[in-house]
C-alpha cells in the first residue's frame, strides 16, 4: 500500500505590509474596529508588477528546497487561485514553466478560499491512479485586485500570498502508522451565489469586477458548513476530535476559527491562526499557515493535522493527514 506524504513546504509575501492604522487613513475604521470584528492587524499587498504566477513559484521554489528536490523530479502542477494572471493559459502552467519543468500536467482549480484542499485532494487521487508520483500543490492570489477599497466591509479583510507543498507517493512500512493524506471532503452549494461574488470578470461580462459579501450570512454558513465536513472525516477515519493534533484552517476571521473551533470542541491552543498577520488570503491561507507552522516546530512529523475551508460558490471541505 502506498500514500501520499507531504515532504515539504514553502510559502512567499509580498514585501508591503500594510497595518490596519495605514486603512484607517482612507477608509472609516480603525485599529481597534478591525481587530475586535476580525482578528486582523496587518496584511500584505502585493505591487503592481507582482502577479500570481510570481508567488506562486517562489513558494513552490521554497517548497521544493525543503523537500530536497529539484523542479525536474515533478509530475504534476494543480495551483487553486481566484485570481489567475490571464483567462489562459493556466498560472499553474506558467509556473511549470518558470521552474523549468516539462512532463506531466499542469492546471488551475477555482474553488476560491477552499481552493487548496479541492487542489490537494485532486492531486491525492491523480497520484493514486498512476499520474505521477510527485506533485506540486499551491494556493496562489493576488486577491487586493479584485477588492473595492472603498467597502470598509470587505476592503480591510484580504491580503495576498502563495503557498506550496510537495505532495510524494511513498510505500508504507509494514507495523509503522500510516502517513499522508488519509481522507478528504469536499462540497459546493451553488444556490448561495449571491452572499460571497465578485461582480465582473474575464468571463461573459468583460468587466473587472469587485469583490461582494453578505458577511452576517457568510459566518453562519462557514461555521455550519466546516463543522459539519470535520465531523464527516472523523466518521471516516474512525477518530474522535482528542486524535487531531493539529487543525489548520482556512484564515478567514479569527470570530470564524474560533466558533468552529468551540462548536467542535477543541482548544484553540491546538488551532494555527495567522490571519492576524496575514488577513485573509483565499486560496493560500492554508498553504501559508500550515509552512508557517511546520517552519516554526510547531507541526512536526507524525502528527495528525486537518485543514478546513470554505469559500464562495459555496464551495467547502476538510482534509486529514498524518505528516
Amino acid at each position: 500500500m502506498t500514500h501520499n506524504l507531504i515532504t515539504g513546504t514553502g510559502s512567499a509575501l509580498p514585501a508591503t505590509r500594510v497595518a490596519n492604522d495605514d486603512l484607517a487613513s482612507r477608509l472609516d475604521t480603525s485599529d481597534s474596529w478591525i481587530r475586535e470584528r476580525t482578528g486582523i492587524r496587518a496584511r500584505r499587498i502585493a505591487d503592481p508588477a507582482t502577479t500570481t504566477a510570481d508567488l506562486a513559484t517562489e513558494a513552490a521554489a521554497r517548497a521544493l528546497e525543503a523537500a530536497g528536490l529539484e523542479a525536474g523530479a515533478i509530475d504534476l502542477v494543480v495551483l487553486a487561485t481566484a485570481t489567475p494572471d490571464l483567462t489562459f493559459p493556466a498560472t499553474a502552467a506558467r509556473v511549470q514553466a518558470r521552474l523549468g519543468i516539462t512532463r506531466g500536467a499542469a492546471f488551475d482549480i477555482a474553488a476560491v478560499c477552499s481552493g487548496f484542499i479541492y487542489a490537494l485532494a485532486v492531486a491525492d487521487s491523480l497520484l493514486k491512479a498512476g499520474q505521477g508520483s510527485r506533485a506540486l500543490v499551491i494556493g496562489a492570489e493576488t486577491f487586493s485586485r479584485l477588492l473595492d477599497w472603498d467597502d470598509r466591509a470587505t476592503a480591510v479583510l484580504f491580503g495576498d500570498g502563495a503557498g506550496a507543498v510537495v505532495l510524494e507517493t511513498r510505500a508504507a512500512v509494514p507495523g509503522e502508522t500510516p502517513r499522508g493524506i488519509l481522507a478528504s471532503r469536499l462540497h459546493a452549494d451553488g444556490r448561495h451565489e449571491g452572499l460571497l461574488y465578485v461582480d465582473g470578470g474575464p468571463g461573459t461580462t468583460g468587466t473587472v469586477g469587485k469583490l461582494r459579501m453578505a458577511g452576517r450570512d457568510v459566518f453562519r454558513h462557514a461555521v455550519h458548513n466546516l463543522t459539519s465536513v470535520v465531523d464527516e472525516i472523523l466518521a471516516e477515519a474512525q477518530l474522535g476530535v482528542e486524535a487531531i493534533d493539529w487543525i489548520i484552517p482556512h484564515q478567514a476571521n479569527l470570530r470564524i476559527i474560533e466558533a468552529t473551533a468551540k462548536k467542535l470542541g477543541f482548544p484553540m491552543a491546538k488551532v494555527i491562526v495567522t490571519v492576524d498577520e496575514h488577513a485573509n488570503t483565499s486560496a493560500a491561507s492554508v498553504p501559508l499557515a500550515l509552512d508557517v507552522a511546520v517552519r516554526d516546530g510547531r507541526i512536526r512529523p507524525g502528527q495528525l493535522c486537518l485543514l478546513e475551508a470554505m469559500g464562495g460558490g459555496f464551495t467547502w471541505g476538510a482534509l486529514l493527514l498524518r505528516m
